[in-house]
């Protein structure tokens, strides 16, 4: 019989698992393999563990490890304890792009007005108008001029313009301000994600390097012993 055709019984499940779809516990980081003994006394070093209960055992054991540190966990956490038990992907296009095609017309027309109005473009515009209207009321039309000096006509324009113009920016700012908490709560929940999935990592690797030295620790000592013996042979 092959190596990876042999079968073990998983410790959590009792199922029967192969080397390809289970896991042997002393692969395992030592503080996830104690959480699994807390609620698994019957798992034991040289158990196994089918690959495909582990990320919902991990989950439980990020959501118990932040229980811990943070106290109360938010919304915001339990969504990336619940990406890593599914293995899905937190990142995806920006919260505005998701949703441009909800957007209604008052929406979308409030934006292209604030972005109009904070340009140049309206600016120069604005300000070609302004000379216009004032030519035109001091030297073009002298005799009777529609809005003679001081403009007040002009005046109630500009007010009613200010009047119209503020509110609609006001919209866009909300609405700026709501996509910008958006995609800080999606940078939040990437980085601790990414923090968590650091921290498995170090402690993956130094319980790796640990098992990796005390296997070349026995294989030294079998060797000495072999070394041993062959000394011994020769004085015998």
């Amino acid at each position: 019989m092959k190596p990876q055709d042999s079968t073990f019984t998983c410790a959590i499940t009792g199922k029967t698992v192969t080397m390809e779809t289970g896991m042997p516990c002393n692969a395992l980081r030592p503080s996830l393999l104690k959480f699994i003994q807390k609620y698994h006394p019957n798992v034991s070093p040289d158990s196994w563990i089918l690959r495909s209960e582990l990320p919902a055992l991990k989950a439980s054991y990020v959501e118990s490890a932040l229980s811990e540190e943070v106290g109360e966990i938010t919304d915001l956490e339990r969504e990336v304890i619940e990406s890593l038990k599914q293995n899905e992907l937190i990142s995806s296009r920006p919260a505005d792009e998701q949703a441009k095609g909800s957007w209604s017309f008052g929406e979308r027309l409030a934006d292209r007005i604030a972005t109009f109005g904070g340009s140049w473009t309206f600016i120069l515009c604005f300000a070609a108008f302004l000379l216009l209207w004032i030519l035109s009321n001091t030297l073009l039309l002298v005799a009777r001029p529609p809005d003679p000096y001081p403009f007040i006509l002009l005046n109630l324009i500009l007010s009613c313009v200010a009047a119209m113009q503020a509110p609609v920016i006001m919209m866009s700012q909300n609405r700026q301000e709501t996509r910008d908490r958006k995609r800080a709560e999606e940078d939040y929940q990437i980085n601790l994600k990414a923090e968590l999935e650091i921290r498995h990592l170090h402690e993956k690797v130094d319980h790796l390097l640990h098992h990796h030295s005390e296997r070349l620790l026995e294989i030294q000592s079998i060797q000495t012993e072999l070394l041993r013996q062959i000394v011994n042979n020769k004085k015998s």
